[in-house]
């Protein structure tokens, strides 16, 4: 959908809603991976004692290659060692003080010996973030769970007080399961919940433990689970995405080939607690929406974006690719289809409020990964792989897409596409384009974080195409170095040029 139809649509509910963020109102307040292009993802991001702080995962491209993912790419995207752990993964923590406009590192991950007697980083991400106060914290403390190396004991949840000194308060493997990430952190009637996310071995988005744990005293209890595995199912691989809402705490999970499941309970008596199914089969999508990839409330309902794994092109499960698409959930469970494909439920009739269809009409989205709610307005971020395109063979693409971008121009696409996008709605129905293009910059392909603060929206672009890029060249394929490269951080307010 184009920008003016965007407008077009607009019926806001309130006479005067207060401004939004325009494309204008951000300025980039980090650039280069805080000046190391390995340092890709923001993968976590918190509003942590008047600072902003970041959980760095690096290299990811390297990481990509030395999994066990497929690919089908001819000439990999970016200049890796044949070993991974020749390079410094360690994973790193930032913070941000947004009245001197200061960055520091504050964190960096110790040292360990890896199973095989190898030394490795314990810690080679920081995949998640919460603010809360447990049992025996004295005050609300910051709590980080860890993207660990297979070759390592496991991912583990991370506490600290001050903001500087961090320690575990789990086993590894959260209770020495075989997990390697854990994604999601999610408070909840005085309680810390979370979920394996990553498997030794696996994937790195199905744990094959699609289990909830809680604990209310991180700090001296233990880990509990809180339902069943799979819910039931056996199709779900992991439980993605987790909200509070209401007086219920809702999970999303991730079912590769059934689509997406949403489930909620107000935890009550012991657990495993009483779980009502509210949405399945994707929301009657399929497999198209595998995961339950993003949750936020706003304005008296629950919003939940979708996803494909591995950016919107499932090799492992042949999905995709496909475009993303949001709902929205109301207390009573009834659910309302805003940017997607209409189809029959069996709630009737769905067809996208927005009048937009998957990915905001962008075939390219392949996530929607992070939402947020900024003094009034909702706003969603993707994940765009059309960059991807640059590094592919062209032979392997359907011929009916071949033609399209023939027809568009290869490098028009990377000019005018490439990069995340970053939506506002005042309704969830009406929406507005802040940036189509990673803030004009096509190797930022995703915005994997959103933080609401008095000072802001800051917005975090995952760049790992560094330190040296593939490039075409008259002889081939060739590294050269990437000036572009590494994680950004973007302010956006009103006033965002004092904060420059």
């Amino acid at each position: 959908m184009t920008t003016l139809n965007l407008l077009s649509r607009w019926r806001p509910f309130d006479p005067s809603p207060p401004p939004g963020l325009h494309r204008d109102d951000f300025q980039k307040i980090a650039a280069n991976g805080f000046g190391d292009l390995y340092n890709a993802y923001p993968h976590s991001m918190a509003w942590f004692k008047e600072h902003l702080y970041v959980g760095v995962t690096r290299a990811n491209m390297c990481m990509l290659k030395a999994s066990k993912i497929p690919t089908r790419l001819p000439f990999w995207p970016v200049d890796c060692p044949d070993n991974l752990y020749d390079l410094d993964m360690r994973a790193q923590i930032w913070r941000y003080n947004p009245i001197i406009g200061e960055w520091r590192e504050v964190y960096r991950s110790p040292m360990i010996t890896a199973l095989d007697g190898s030394p490795i980083p314990r810690d080679m991400g920081y995949r998640g973030m919460a603010v809360f106060q447990g049992q025996s914290d004295p005050e609300p403390a910051l709590y980080v769970s860890t993207y660990a190396s297979a070759r390592g004991p496991g991912a583990m949840v991370l506490r600290s007080i001050d903001g500087e000194a961090f320690s575990p308060v789990s086993k590894p493997g959260l209770l020495e399961l075989p997990i390697t990430s854990i994604r999601t952190l999610t408070p909840f009637k005085g309680r810390l919940l979370t979920s394996p996310t990553g498997r030794a071995g696996g994937s790195p988005n199905a744990a094959d433990i699609a289990v909830i744990y809680e604990n209310r005293d991180p700090l001296k209890g233990q880990w509990t689970p809180v339902n069943i595995e799979g819910f039931g199912d056996p199709g779900n691989a992991v439980v993605f995405e987790m909200a509070e809402f209401g007086d219920y705490f809702y999970a999303g999970t991730g079912n590769f080939r059934g689509g997406y499941q949403i489930w909620r309970t107000r935890a009550k008596g012991r657990p495993p607690y009483d779980w009502e199914l509210v949405v399945t089969q994707g929301a009657q999508r399929g497999a198209f929406n595998q995961l339950a990839m993003s949750m936020v409330e706003f304005k008296g309902a629950l919003y939940v974006g979708s996803g494909i794994q591995n950016g919107g092109i499932d090799l492992v499960n042949k999905i995709g690719p496909a475009a993303p698409e949001l709902i929205r959930i109301h207390p009573d469970g009834r659910w309302d289809l805003l940017i997607g494909h209409a189809r029959q439920t069996p709630q009737g009739l769905k067809t996208p409020l927005s009048g937009c269809r998957p990915g905001f009409g962008n075939g390219f989205n392949g996530y929607f990964w992070r939402m947020a709610v900024h003094e009034g307005w909702l706003y969603l971020a993707t994940l765009d792989w059309s960059l991807m395109l640059y590094f592919s063979n062209q032979e392997n693409w359907p011929p009916g897409f071949r033609r399209i971008v023939n027809r568009i121009g290869l490098d028009q696409i990377m000019e005018r596409q490439a990069g995340g996008d970053l939506y506002r709605s005042f309704d969830g129905e009406n929406w507005l384009p802040v940036t189509t293009n990673g803030f004009d910059n096509r190797y930022n392909y995703g915005i994997r974080g959103l933080v609401s603060t008095a000072y802001g929206l800051f917005a975090g672009a995952a760049n790992p195409f560094g330190p040296r890029v593939a490039v075409r060249t008259e002889e081939g394929w060739a590294y050269q170095d990437n000036p572009h490269s590494g994680l950004e951080i973007w302010l956006g307010s009103k006033q965002g040029k004092q904060h420059a």
